[in-house]
């Protein structure tokens, strides 16, 4: 018998929470086959199984487990269970007398076993029902809820007349960004300052080559490889907003390491994409589909999650129109991107609709001047509104006179 203990998953972390076990107590396990996956202040990861045999699990899903503690143990001296073989039978008819028969429910329509029996039985319109479940499934008391109430149709999944209330542990995840967010308002002189781009380059940029470079590339061309490269350039012309604060020392970096806010249904996780000054944009498009995916996926690793010197943050793809984003700590700036919307603007003395987006920088004045943050958002405007400047960052002619 062995014991499978919770591995070390960083210095600082003492603890984990047992999301969910992917094998049960009396299952036989393979070598390396994934038992469990645990959640730290950072990160979700897998338990393998360090030996084959059969498992005995000491823990239950949603506890706390201290790091190093014995949550399993498997058996390998267990022999491994011989595969029933059966051949086929054909099926006998069986007789059912004295039932009603019921109606089949669409397979269009997502509902729980007992649901879809109830709305057989009863022949309730599906309509009417509103559903609680996962990705819009139907569960017992939605179908209830709609009998019980004809005619009234709850919404957003809340029972009608409802005085129900619900209490939840936090995750590990959660709390640590809740850490984090009042460490970081109370430890920084957080100011922001905005600006608007007009994005109509961009979009018309992607617009024109999307089609080619998704062909050639095999990733879709976003607005993200946009925001970062531009960032990347404004952050090298502009050390300050890249650097952070380390006791008396300001510590600076020569390189971009660029922190993508990642919406999850656990909550808010900041990969980082490593030497953005030195990606193509491609390769950027590329690396956020790879990190978004595996933090919705909660497959992200420590040390993806740690190290960047300046994040962007999109409040836009859920509507936001405006924002004044958070400081990622220890960093000592944030640019929060928003909602693109038609304007009308003052152009050339004409008045002209354009697809306009503000812009936010957050930033720690003990750092950063007024001057710096301002510039550096002013530069990050100019280079999106002339895509191509982010190809050498600077307008071509200024270049060939030298200015």
């Amino acid at each position: 018998m062995i014991d499978v203990k919770v591995p070390s998953v960083g210095e600082s972390i003492n603890e984990v929470t047992l999301l969910k076990w992917t094998k049960k107590t009396g299952d036989y396990v393979e070598l390396d086959e994934v038992i469990a996956e645990l959640e730290s202040e950072k990160a979700t990861f897998e338990v393998n199984a360090e030996k084959a045999g059969i498992l005995k699990t000491m823990a239950t899903e949603g506890d706390t487990i201290l790091i190093g503690s014995v949550f399993a143990s498997i058996d390998e001296t267990a022999e491994k269970p011989a595969v029933a073989v059966k051949e086929a039978v054909p099926a006998k008819p069986v007789s059912v007398k004295n039932e009603a028969p019921v109606t089949a429910v669409s397979n269009d329509i997502k509902a729980s076993p007992v649901a879809a029996a109830i709305i057989a039985d009863k022949k309730v319109d599906t309509a009417s029902i509103s559903p609680t479940g996962f990705g819009g499934k139907i569960m017992k008391h939605d179908v209830l809820d709609a009998l019980n109430n004809p005619g009234k149709k709850s919404f957003a999944g809340v029972e009608l007349f409802s005085r129900n209330v619900r209490k939840e542990r936090m995750s590990n995840l959660r709390k640590t960004i809740s850490r984090r967010l009042v460490e970081s308002k109370n430890t920084t002189a957080m100011l922001t300052t905005f600006n608007e781009v007009d994005m109509g380059n961009i979009m018309d940029t992607r617009k024109k080559y999307k089609d080619k470079f998704k062909e050639l590339h095999g990733v879709n061309l976003g607005f993200m490889s946009f925001f970062t490269k531009a960032c990347a350039i404004a952050l090298s012309e502009w050390p300050s907003v890249n650097a952070y604060l380390d006791g008396d020392e300001l510590v600076y970096h020569d390189y971009a390491d660029i922190s993508i806010a990642v919406s999850t249904p656990r909550g808010l996780t900041v990969p980082v994409i490593r030497n953005v000054e030195s990606l193509s944009m491609a390769d950027i498009e590329k690396k956020v589909v790879e990190l978004a995916t595996k933090a919705r996926d909660s497959k992200l690793t420590a040390e993806e999650l740690t190290g960047g010197t300046f994040t962007i943050t999109n409040g836009g793809v859920f509507g936001s129109l405006m924002s004044t984003p958070i400081i990622n700590i220890p960093q000592s700036a944030i640019l929060g991107m928003h909602k693109i919307q038609d304007r009308p603007m003052a152009i050339n003395g004409k008045v002209e609709v354009r697809p306009m987006m503000y812009l936010a920088l957050s930033y720690d004045h003990r750092i950063i001047d007024g001057r710096e943050s301002v510039s550096f958002l002013v530069r990050v405007k100019e280079l999106l509104e002339k895509p191509e400047l982010l190809l050498i960052g600077k307008d071509p002619v200024k270049a060939l006179l030298e200015l």
